[in-house]
């Protein structure tokens, strides 16, 4: 299996980043990549895993032969839930197996590697800054950002594009606005809180929201996303009417 082949990171420092890399393949399995990750979890196959990789790619594979794996093993079975579930509560559920499986994987080389009680929280921390995948799949993250966010201020970037993009270098729509000035000055617990929840997160990657960065909106699940993660320019978005990010656009129904 490629996820334990060779690749032992024995630092807070790499298995952080070896952490940020299975999580953006399993992302870009659950949304992105949706239709491809549905086709390739058919219930009449054997039990399969979803892997994702340090190279921020993913796999839907049979298990390791061996006993016990290089590595812990992710959720087993997950396409034989796939017809028996709506699509987005069977993609929900997906999420939250692959969150634990991230962390086991943390842990395990935590452990492996010998990190004491500081390098495990520093570890979590910089896990637990990063939205879970389920936060992502499901827009959690971004419903606890519509509402701590201000909807009064910034109201005419949402009105310049139909597609609803956001230009480079402006500040997001209303809905997903960072806490207002004005509150910099109270207290530094509650600022901190608000600030977190009012992040605007990419639907595709799970990053947050860049001043400097091209970002454009789904008219339909309204997520948002990084125009390079939905292939989107600028000049593109101009001619745009109706946005429908790739998972919408691929949406079919399920029977």
């Amino acid at each position: 299996m490629e996820g334990g082949q060779q690749y032992n990171p024995r630092t807070v420092e790499e298995v952080f980043r070896d952490f940020k890399g299975r999580r953006a393949g399993l992302i870009k399995a659950l949304t992105t990549d949706v239709e491809e990750f549905y086709q390739q979890c058919d219930p009449e196959k054997e039990n399969l895993c979803l892997y994702g990789f340090p190279s921020e790619q993913w796999e839907v594979n049979l298990p390791a032969e061996e006993v016990p794996p290089e590595l812990p093993e992710p959720a087993l079975g997950i396409n034989f839930a796939r017809d028996g579930m709506q699509e987005k509560d069977w993609l929900s559920l997906v999420a939250v197996h692959s969150d634990a499986w991230l962390l086991a994987v943390a842990f395990y080389f935590g452990a492996r590697f010998g990190f004491d009680r500081a390098d495990r929280r520093r570890l979590f921390n910089m896990i637990n800054d990063l939205p879970t995948i389920f936060e992502v799949v499901s827009g959690t993250a971004k419903k606890q950002s519509k509402e701590k966010s201000s909807m009064s201020n910034h109201s005419s970037t949402k009105s310049k594009s139909n597609s609803k993009a956001a230009q480079r270098g402006s500040e997001p729509p209303p809905k997903y606005s960072r806490p207002q000035p004005k509150d910099e000055d109270e207290d530094g617990l509650e600022e901190e809180e608000d600030d977190e929840q009012g992040e605007t997160l990419c639907g595709a990657c799970g990053e947050n929201y860049a001043s400097d960065e091209f970002w454009i909106c789904c008219d339909i699940c309204e997520k948002w996303f990084h125009g390079n993660c939905v292939k989107i320019t600028p000049a593109r978005a101009e001619h745009i009417k109706q946005y429908k990010c790739p998972a919408c656009s691929n949406k079919r129904a399920r029977t």
